[in-house]
């Protein structure tokens, strides 16, 4: 019988191999973390449109250890808006709180220089504002299962190099934006029907099923393995 010797420090090897095995689960832990927030950030965007991206950013992401390296690394991925998130995973039936009769939904035209303005141009006509008013009136659905909640409108002042017209609602807020394609036509035609849709009064709404936060934490759970050992054979410089 051959016996061939082993040359070396067994705990140096084992010692190397655990800092290899610490770096790998790092490793394979944030990239995993970030690959399920992107995921949920898409499920989004994909699902509830372009001006949903405060909702798809508010998907936020925390590895653990904060610092250095661990094998029992850890990642969380969590939702600045949760109530949102849950009741698009859910399907919710939302309902008005309070006794109330009507949930008051704020249409694309319920923004002073649209949703995209800047300081107290951006923000949203409150219900409250719009019976300060006094000039908010109701139009019924066709289906009879709520109301439109309307401003009048009237044509204020051009402005702007290229003359554009502003609209004012009820004297409350201005409509639209000035970067709006096709914007004078756009203004032409609401000034015709005079009036502006600020709200949706609606006895309830049932949202749809749109995200699957679940069946994404369960991929990544399934991918993590295989990453992990992807990764701890290339920090111990055994991939190919």
């Amino acid at each position: 019988m051959r016996l061939t010797a082993v040359v070396g420090d067994l705990r140096k090897a084992l010692a190397e191999e655990v800092r290899a095995g610490e770096r790998a689960a790092s490793r394979a832990v944030r990239a995993e973390t970030d690959a399920l927030k992107t995921e949920l950030r898409g499920q989004v965007t994909a699902s509830l449109g372009g001006k949903a991206r405060g909702i798809a950013n508010a998907w936020r992401s925390q590895i653990f250890p904060r610092t250095g390296v661990s094998m029992r690394a850890a990642g969380l991925v969590w939702s600045k808006t949760p109530l949102v998130i849950d009741a698009f995973e859910r399907g919710a039936l939302v309902r008005p709180k309070g006794g109330g009769r009507f949930l008051a939904i704020a249409t694309s035209f319920n923004a002073a220089r649209g949703w995209r303005g800047r300081g107290d141009k951006g923000l949203r006509v409150t219900p409250a504002q719009m019976v300060a008013s006094g000039q908010g009136f109701l139009r019924p659905f066709r289906s009879g299962r709520g109301f439109v909640w309307c401003l009048p409108l009237r044509q204020g002042a051009a402005t702007g190099r290229r003359r554009r017209t502003r609209l004012i609602a009820g004297g409350v807020a201005e409509v639209g934006t000035a970067n709006r394609k096709g914007r004078e036509a756009w203004a032409r035609g609401l000034l015709e029907q005079g009036m502006v849709p600020m709200f949706l009064l609606l006895p309830q709404v049932k949202l749809a099923k749109r995200l699957d936060v679940r069946g994404a934490s369960l991929r990544a759970l399934r991918r993590l393995p295989r990453r992990f050992v992807a990764a701890w054979e290339a920090e111990a410089g055994r991939s190919g």
